[in-house]
């Protein structure tokens, strides 16, 4: 995680704004293939939109941040049943 500053994050707000979710979640929650899908596409985007459409706010929250945790991933942003996640692959160029 080494989004450390607000221009840094804005920076990858305003990337992600013409992203599609690339991983959607559903009633099924997080499932182990889920989650594979996630660090496969994080490793490759860097940042990734994810859609969960999940219970009420608080279980969507929670498993957001789960997810962050789980992939050592930041939360750039969440809007509504949208998150955008970032993390760095250092075999990669820098997105920021």
């Amino acid at each position: 995680m080494e989004v450390s500053t607000n221009a840094q994050k804005k920076r990858l707000k305003s990337l992600a704004h013409s992203l599609k979710p690339v991983v959607m979640i559903a009633q099924q929650g997080l499932k182990e293939t889920i989650q594979a899908e996630i660090d496969t596409a994080l490793s490759f985007h860097q940042l990734i939109k994810l859609k969960v459409a999940v219970g009420d706010r608080d279980v969507r929250n929670e498993m957001i941040n789960t997810i962050a945790k789980n992939n050592q991933a930041e939360l750039i942003q969440r809007i509504g049943n949208i998150a955008v996640l970032y993390k760095r692959n250092k075999k990669k160029s820098s997105l920021l």
